[in-house]
C-alpha cells in the first residue's frame, strides 16, 4: 500500500524530537514537508524534505494528505480548519483547540467531509497508564475508589516559552492537564463534577504554573494535579481499592529517550527498568508490579490504519472536546471557588 504523504507544520522542540521521529518510524506514513519559518533545521535529519516557509504554502503545494499541526495553542483551530477545508486529514498536538466550540466545529468540518481528524494525546500509551489500565481490567485492586495522578517538576524560573507568556492556551492546565484529563477520561469516562484550584505560584508568573483538578465519579474521587515548584519526590500515580493499593513513582521512560535523541524502534523501547516498576500493596502480599511496555508509536500506526480503512480512531474527537469542556469547568471552578456540574457524568 503506498504510503501516507505527511507534513508537520511547526519543528520546534516536540516537533523535532518526538513528532518527526515517530512519523519516520511508522510504515505506513512518509514524512515529506516541513513548514519552518526562518530555519531549514529539519533537512539536517530528512535531507530529503521539502521546506516551506508558511502554513498556507504548504497547503497552496497539495504536496500531503496528512497534516500534523504542532504550533502554540493558539494558532491550532484556525489552522485545523483551514486543513480541513482543504480536504486533508489532520493531527494537532494537545489540545486540539483553546477552547471546546471551537474543537466542536472542526468535528463537525471533518464528520462532513469524511476526514480523519485527531489529538496527539501519546501519553495514553505511556507504561505506567497502561498498567493501570490492565490492572482495573483484572480487577486486582477491587472497586476502586480513588486515583490520584502528578505530574510534578522543579523549574523555579520562568523560561521565555510561549507556554508561560500572556497567550491564549498558555500555562499548565492547558499542557500538562490535558494529558492527566485525558487519561482520567480514557479510565473512567465523563465526571459528574468538576472542582479547581488553578494557581500562579512563581514570582512574575503571567500562566498557571500549578492546578489541583477534582474529578468526581460515582464512588470514585480522581484527583489530578502538577506543580513546577515539586523538588522532592511524589507519586506519579495511586490508585486505592477495595483489595489493596497501587503507587508509582517516575515518569515513563520514552519522553527522556526522544530528548536524548533516540530513535523509537528495536525490541527494548518504552520498556522500564525492574528497579523503577510500581509497588503493588494487597492485604496479604506487596511487591513490586511489572510496569507494560509504553509505546507512543501506536499513536500514529492507529492514524495511519484509520485513514487506509482498517481501523477506528484510538483518540476520538469526542474525548477531545470533552477535555476541553472539563478544562473549561476547572477554570470557572476556580474562579468562582465551587463545583461545576457536567450534564450527564458518571
Amino acid at each position: 500500500m503506498k504510503k501516507i504523504r505527511t507534513a508537520l507544520v511547526g519543528f520546534g522542540s516536540v516537533g523535532e524530537k518526538m513528532h518527526a521521529p515517530l512519523i519516520s518510524v511508522c510504515e505506513d506514513l512518509e514524512l515529506v514537508a516541513v513548514v519552518e519559518r526562518n530555519n531549514e533545521k529539519s533537512k539536517e535529519k530528512y535531507p530529503h524534505l521539502e521546506i516551506f516557509r508558511s502554513f498556507d504554502d504548504l497547503l497552496e503545494s497539495d504536496i500531503a494528505e496528512l497534516i500534523v499541526i504542532v504550533t502554540p495553542n493558539e494558532y491550532h483551530f484556525p489552522q485545523a480548519k483551514k486543513a480541513l477545508e482543504a480536504g486533508k486529514h489532520v493531527v494537532v498536538d494537545k489540545p486540539v483547540t483553546v477552547h471546546s466550540k471551537e474543537a466542536i466545529e472542526l468535528k463537525k468540518i471533518a464528520d462532513e467531509k469524511g476526514l480523519v481528524l485527531s489529538v496527539f494525546q501519546n501519553r495514553r500509551w505511556d507504561g505506567d497508564i497502561r498498567t493501570i489500565q490492565k490492572i482495573l481490567a483484572e480487577g486486582v485492586l477491587g472497586r476502586i475508589v480513588h486515583f490520584e495522578s502528578h505530574f510534578d517538576r522543579f523549574r523555579s524560573h520562568i523560561t521565555d516559552n510561549w507556554r508561560e507568556m500572556e497567550v491564549p492556551g498558555n500555562g499548565i492546565t492547558y499542557d500538562l492537564g490535558t494529558h492527566l484529563i485525558d487519561q482520567a477520561v480514557m479510565l473512567f469516562g465523563k465526571p459528574k463534577w468538576v472542582y479547581a484550584e488553578i494557581l500562579k505560584q512563581r514570582s512574575g508568573a503571567v500562566a498557571d504554573d500549578f492546578f489541583d483538578i477534582t474529578l468526581m465519579y460515582e464512588g470514585i474521587k480522581a484527583r489530578l494535579t502538577a506543580s513546577v515548584l515539586v523538588n522532592a519526590p511524589l507519586p506519579k500515580f495511586l490508585v486505592l481499592g477495595e483489595k489493596g493499593s497501587y503507587i508509582k513513582f517516575g515518569l515513563d521512560v520514552q519522553e527522556k529517550a526522544f530528548k536524548a535523541g533516540e530513535i523509537p524502534e528495536g525490541v527494548n523501547w518504552g520498556l522500564e527498568a525492574s528497579e523503577a516498576w510500581g509497588q503493588m500493596y494487597l492485604e496479604n502480599s506487596s511487591g513490586s508490579y511489572q510496569t507494560e511496555r509504553g509505546d507512543y508509536r501506536n499513536f500514529y500506526q492507529n492514524i495511519a490504519d484509520t485513514i487506509n480503512g482498517k481501523s477506528s480512531l484510538k483518540v476520538r474527537m469526542e474525548e477531545a472536546i470533552l477535555v476541553l469542556q472539563i478544562i473549561e469547568a476547572a477554570f470557572k471552578s476556580n474562579e468562582e471557588g465551587r463545583r461545576i456540574e457536567l450534564e450527564g457524568g458518571r
